[in-house]
C-alpha cells in the first residue's frame, strides 16, 4: 500500500545516541510531504484527464464509425442519383429536340406575322405623315391669308380711335 501525507507526517523515528537533528528531520519531512500531496493532486488531475479523454476517444470513435457508414450510404446514393440523372436528362434531351422543331416552325411564322405587321405600319405611317403634312400645310395657308391682315388694320384702327377719344 502506498504511502499517505499523513503516514509521512505521522511517523516518527526511534532515536539513537548520536541520532539526526530532529528539527531538521522534521523540516525535511514538511517539504516532502508538501511535494508528495501535489505530486497526489497531479495524479489524481492526470488519472481525471485521461478518463476524460478516453470517454472523448470513444465518443469520437462511435462518431468515426457513424461517419464511415454515412459515407458509404452517401456515396451508393449518390451512385443512384447519377445513374437516375443520366436516364432523366437522355429523356429530357429527346423530348427537348422534338419540342426544339415546333417551337423554331411556331417562331419562324410568328416573325413572318410580324414582319407583314412591321410593314402595314410603315404603310399607315406614311399615310397619317402625308395626311398630317397636308393638314399642316392648309393650316400655314390660313394663317398667311390676307384676310389675317386687314383683321389686324381694322383693330389698329379701332385702338386708334378709342385712344384719341
Amino acid at each position: 500500500m502506498p504511502l499517505t501525507p499523513l503516514d509521512i507526517h505521522n511517523k516518527e523515528f526511534t532515536r539513537g545516541l548520536r541520532g539526526y537533528d530532529q528539527d531538521e528531520v522534521n523540516d525535511f519531512l514538511d517539504q516532502v510531504i508538501k511535494d508528495f500531496e501535489i505530486v497526489i493532486r497531479e495524479k489524481k488531475e492526470l488519472k481525471r484527464q485521461v478518463e476524460n479523454l478516453q470517454e472523448q476517444l470513444g465518443h469520437f470513435t462511435n462518431i468515426e464509425e457513424t461517419l464511415n457508414k454515412s459515407i458509404l450510404i452517401a456515396q451508393q446514393t449518390a451512385e443512384e442519383i447519377k445513374g437516375n440523372a443520366t436516364k432523366e436528362s437522355t429523356l429530357i434531351v429527346r423530348e427537348a429536340e422534338k419540342n426544339a422543331d415546333r417551337i423554331i416552325n411556331e417562331a419562324l411564322e410568328k416573325s413572318r406575322r410580324i414582319e407583314i405587321e412591321v410593314e402595314e405600319l410603315k404603310k399607315q405611317g406614311k399615310v397619317f405623315r402625308t395626311r398630317l403634312k397636308m393638314l399642316v400645310e392648309a393650316q400655314l395657308e390660313l394663317v398667311d391669308n390676307k384676310d389675317w391682315d386687314q383683321l389686324l388694320k381694322i383693330d389698329d384702327l379701332e385702338d386708334e380711335v378709342e385712344e384719341s377719344e
